[in-house]
């Protein structure tokens, strides 16, 4: 599957006509060698591939790889400049938004026969189409993850804080086998339910409340991101109303997904379900994004989006409400666009739980 990849790498040598590629974010370049240290370069010419590392990761990065030669620097600069002398590349290709200005500005002082070709996310979208394996771990973290918050649930108790339920799951998924979390979860209860972003607080869960949890394990280099909105205690009419228009507007999406539909289209029909409901104001954010290597990456399943759902891509569908004073309901799940449709990799029940 490797070579799969760096096939399709390298035929972005042919479209910008350049010589190399210069990969400097760290997931892009395991994707398209297996190397998994935390700093390198991955230099891709029309005939080789070149991985640059330290003398830290020289013995992994020659276990984790194969097919590609494994070069040891003391500076990085210095054995870039002499690779591309000594295959007379005259044109490098590099990721303009992973490369920091100085580092760019040293290239080319380093570099003045060298045309710097700056490349917007060309490599990155590569990642965007799932193969079998990714989706297979995909399915395999998604599934540890809907796992461990169920089997936490119901160890929940009353004055427990949110840090307390986020520190639960992490320990839980952690034991089931992920390598670590995938970002830090939110829990936000109550009133702080209304914060789509609200990390988990000292504030003590309440009988009454509605309890948000946003989660995800990290697992052989791929994530996974669910959203689970529980009642503890039993709930309100109003709670009751608003967690199912949510879960309506899920579903609604859900069955929407198709390869070929703008996703777009899919946040509209969710947003417009929402704002028919009359809560269309509450809704802010877009309806879901890519995940694999990074929590977030393309598809953007947005409002805003231009992209177009093609067969193999894993993204979020998770849309919510959020009403400052009251608080929040948000239903997320994983999928993974099919040949007619989609299918779900997260595992947790949707419907409203009781605490």
């Amino acid at each position: 599957m490797l070579k799969n990849r760096v096939a399709a790498a390298r035929e972005l040598l042919q479209r910008f006509d350049i010589d190399a590629i210069l990969v400097s974010d760290m997931k892009d370049m395991r994707y398209l060698s297996g190397f998994t240290g935390s700093e390198g370069l991955l230099l891709l010419t029309r005939a080789e591939t070149f991985l640059l590392v330290d003398s830290r990761y020289t013995a992994q990065a020659k276990a984790e790889t194969s097919g590609l030669t494994v070069v040891e620097f003391r500076e990085k600069k210095t054995a870039l400049s002499s690779l591309l002398s000594e295959y007379a590349l005259s044109s490098l290709g590099i990721q303009a938004e992973r490369v920091t200005v100085s580092f760019y500005n040293e290239m080319v002082k380093h570099l003045p026969t060298v045309r710097v070709f700056q490349m917007a996310a060309e490599v990155t979208l590569l990642r965007v189409i799932k193969d079998s394996r990714e989706i297979e771990c995909l399915g395999k973290t998604a599934k540890l993850a809907s796992e461990a918050l169920l089997n936490i649930l119901q160890t929940i108790q009353p004055g427990d804080t949110e840090k307390d339920i986020a520190l639960r799951l992490e320990f839980a998924m952690r034991s089931a086998g992920a390598d670590d979390k995938a970002f830090d979860f939110i829990v936000a209860s109550g009133e702080r339910g209304a914060l789509p972003h609200g990390r988990a607080t000292s504030k003590p869960l309440c009988r009454g409340e509605l309890v948000t949890i946003d989660f995800g394990a990290l697992l052989e280099g791929y994530n996974s991101d669910e959203t689970v909105t529980v009642a503890f205690g039993k709930p309100d009419e109003q709670q009751r109303k608003i967690y199912q228009i949510v879960k309506d507007a899920h579903d609604i999406a859900f069955d929407a997904v198709k390869p070929g539909v703008q996703c777009k289209d899919i946040d509209s029909v969710a947003r417009e379900y929402i704002t028919k409901q009359g809560y269309g104001d509450y809704f802010g954010h877009g309806l879901g994004h890519g995940v694999g290597l990074d929590i977030h990456e393309k598809p953007l399943v947005s409002f805003r989006s231009e992209d177009v759902v093609l067969e193999g891509m894993v993204f979020t569908i998770e849309p919510g409400i959020y009403i400052p004073g009251w608080g929040g309901v948000r239903i997320e799940d994983m999928v993974v666009a099919t040949s007619d449709g989609c299918r779900l990799l997260s595992r947790v029940p949707k419907d409203l739980m009781t605490l």
